[in-house]
């Protein structure tokens, strides 16, 4: 079993309130081979929303409370972020999953990858908080770059 970003199978979570929809990731849905997951919209946050990314560090750095995650208009979301990330984790133990397909990039779902904080586009090396999470407990992660 799968755990996958909503955006990726069509699900209007995405900040903007689109979604980066994937026909392969889609297929495992509906499959029953997946289960779907937003992690902002899980740590309380509407769709659509300011953009947020990481500032001050890493995921690692924001779940030991020394970074935060900060939206566009400078609003501290970070336990928005970290609500999401426990919540999905959650979702994930009981569901028995043991691989995630999260969307690249994400300040939530990034592997890797995820924008530097800056806003202007410029990815630095690091993982989005759940990425973050699930691989702190055995959860393999991958993007939908990856598949």
């Amino acid at each position: 079993m799968y755990i996958v970003s909503a955006c990726l199978c069509g699900v209007n979570c995405k900040y903007n309130g689109g979604n980066n929809y994937n026909e392969k990731i889609d297929k495992l849905v509906r499959e029953g081979k997946a289960v779907l997951i937003c992690p902002e919209q899980l740590g309380g946050l509407p769709t659509p929303r300011v953009p947020a990314e990481i500032s001050g560090g890493s995921a690692a750095d924001v779940l030991k409370g020394k970074a935060r995650v900060i939206n566009k208009d400078g609003e501290d979301v970070t336990k928005h972020f970290i609500k999401g990330a426990e919540e999905s984790l959650k979702i994930a133990k009981a569901a028995g999953c043991k691989i995630a397909i999260l969307k690249s990039k994400s300040p939530s779902c990034g592997c890797g990858k995820v924008y530097d904080g800056t806003f202007s586009g410029s990815l630095k090396k690091g993982n989005g908080v759940t990425a973050e999470l699930f691989l702190k407990n055995g959860i393999k992660v991958i993007t939908e770059e990856e598949i």
